[in-house]
């Protein structure tokens, strides 16, 4: 948010991902987030040393103000992948090639633009379908008159915005409310019959909304899902959004982009779609 100083205020996403063997965390927020940070994972029963993983989908003090209160973590911090004291691993996000987490589940990709070595998490077949946690590659749910001016490669950027809205389901950008992708079908016909098949299971909007007040960011595998990693971790992986513990603690519906709007009114749940 702009203030009349000239000033932005600034406070990014922080997202959590756990079960079976991997508890994930996307973006660290900034160093003002440090004392709140370890009560918002115990919430969830996760400690610092017990997160396996963090991602930080680029450089900025804002998504990343807090790596070393996670000692045992595996860090990737845009394309610098290291583990332990100083040993860094290689890989091929650099030239394309995606970084397998969980293989078929957690997956990191390229999404160079915002910085030249940006990266997002995608989470694939959970209850909202794809989640892309797309760091500043989508600055927020309303960003098309901002993202060019904030990006260090603006048509690099434009190309990963396309590449995840083609993929996603839902989108968590870098800043405030994820939101829903919706696509347009090429025929007419094809959209009358989609609206027809009232039987292929999927939930209508009326239903998803009811859910969405509740406010809160989660997702997990599917049913078919949740059997298979079951068998093979003894887990399945649900996601939350930092914002959506600040509503818990303060009790109000503001956006919480920055600081002074959580001391003001609290932060919004990322439980409401576009």
């Amino acid at each position: 948010r702009r203030c009349p100083d000239g000033s932005v205020l600034a406070d990014g996403s922080v997202s959590l991902l756990s079960g079976g063997a991997l508890t994930v965390l996307v973006d660290t927020g900034g160093p003002w987030l440090r004392p709140r940070l370890p009560a918002l994972l115990a919430e969830h029963g996760v400690s610092p040393e017990g997160v396996t993983h963090v991602v930080v989908t680029h450089g900025h003090s804002d998504h990343a103000g807090n790596l070393n209160l996670f000692p045992r973590a595996t860090l990737l911090v845009g394309f610098d992948l290291s583990r332990g004291e100083g040993r860094y691993l290689p890989h091929g996000l650099a030239s394309g090639a995606p970084l397998e987490l969980h293989p078929g589940h957690l997956r990191v990709v390229a999404t160079p633009g915002h910085t030249r070595a940006h990266v997002s998490l995608l989470a694939a077949g959970t209850a909202l379908g794809t989640v892309a946690v797309a760091g500043d590659t989508f600055e927020s749910a309303e960003d098309e008159e901002e993202w060019r001016a904030l990006s260090e490669e603006p048509e690099e950027q434009r190309r990963s915005r396309d590449a995840l809205v083609a993929v996603a389901d839902v989108i968590v950008p870098g800043h405030g409310e994820p939101f829903r992708v919706l696509r347009e079908w090429g025929e007419r016909q094809e959209e009358e019959e989609e609206e027809e098949e009232g039987s292929s299971g999927c939930r209508n909007n009326q239903e998803e909304e009811e859910e969405e007040e509740g406010g809160t960011f989660r997702c997990g595998y599917n049913k078919e899902m949740e059997e298979e990693e079951e068998e093979e971790e003894g887990g399945t992986f649900g996601c939350r959004n930092n914002q959506e513990e600040e509503e818990k603690d303060e009790g109000t519906s503001g956006r919480g982009d920055n600081e002074e709007e959580e001391d003001e009114g609290g932060t919004s749940g990322h439980g409401c779609y576009k």
